[in-house]
């Protein structure tokens, strides 16, 4: 057995514990997100955010902070075909020629230039800072940061710049990447969950039915997209149905939450793994 406390015992709970993080990404892409993101983190079960800075409606998302559990969903991709954002420097390879970022993973990889990403991103970072939030983790819209190497040294170095823990796939994930990720960030004293569970379909359902059957001991997060139902969503987002869902699942489904509590999970934010990395 190894002498090395897991972080479960390091956050002060036992090793056996299961600590679950339900995050809700995709706070400030729109107004009907930011409603679904704050009702599902102060009626419901979500227990930390992150924002997309360059979105349209992130600012809205600023002035009704309340100090609530949020981090930065640092961004370099706009996927949809008639909603558009783009960076908040001057960021010439960051666009794609149609008003706002690429609108996929491998056309950020392809033409980004990483002095610009980097100026880019820490920019979002500073900017939410600005807004006022007191800012808890950071993660990666669309994974753009976590599989390729030039991209996660960025998205490291901010980490460690900035005192924030991680969103970081598993260990298991190291042979696809084909750089060790998790080894690295330990390396460097970054905090990131033991698990980290994503949704084989569309909405967090079918993930979080499945994750409460197995859930294991350590931190594992969840995230869901959950957006209130309105024409706004519905015109913009082609995948409304499933956030509407997700807002259902963390706030008004009442199997679920009767699951949740039987499953013996205890929800934690992502705020403890900062307040941890900093303690050093």
């Amino acid at each position: 057995m190894s002498d090395t406390p897991t972080l479960a015992e390091r956050l002060g709970y036992r090793a056996d514990d299961r600590l679950l993080i339900i995050n809700c990404d995709d706070l400030g892409m729109c107004h009907s997100a930011n409603e679904g993101v704050y009702d599902s983190l102060r009626n419901g079960l979500g227990t930390s955010a992150t924002l997309m800075v360059p979105c349209p409606w992130a600012r809205e998302a600023a002035s009704q902070y309340r100090g609530e559990d949020v981090g930065v969903h640092l961004t370099l991709n706009a996927e949809w075909e008639l909603y558009r954002w783009g960076p908040i420097t001057v960021a010439p390879s960051l666009l794609d020629g149609d008003g706002g970022f690429p609108r996929t993973v491998v056309d950020v990889w392809d033409h980004a230039d990483l002095d610009e990403t980097r100026r880019e991103l820490r920019a979002q970072v500073e900017r939410a800072i600005l807004w006022g939030f007191d800012v808890t983790h950071l993660d990666s819209h669309m994974g753009t940061l976590q599989l390729r190497p030039e991209f996660f040294d960025i998205y490291l170095d901010l980490a460690v710049d900035f005192g924030l823990p991680l969103r970081l796939t598993g260990w298991s994930t190291q042979e696809l990447t084909g750089f060790p990720h998790r080894a690295l960030a330990d390396e460097e004293g970054v905090v990131a969950p033991d698990h980290l569970v994503f949704s084989a379909g569309p909405g967090v359902r079918p993930a979080f039915e499945r994750l409460l059957d197995e859930l294991r001991p350590g931190v594992t997060e969840i995230f869901a997209h959950p957006a209130t139902d309105h024409s706004e969503l519905r015109s913009l987002a082609p995948d409304w149905e499933t956030r509407v869902d997700d807002h259902h699942v963390l706030t008004g489904d009442v199997e679920l939450r009767t699951k949740l509590e039987r499953s013996g999970a205890v929800l934690i934010g992502w705020r403890e793994l900062r307040d941890l990395q900093r303690k050093g």
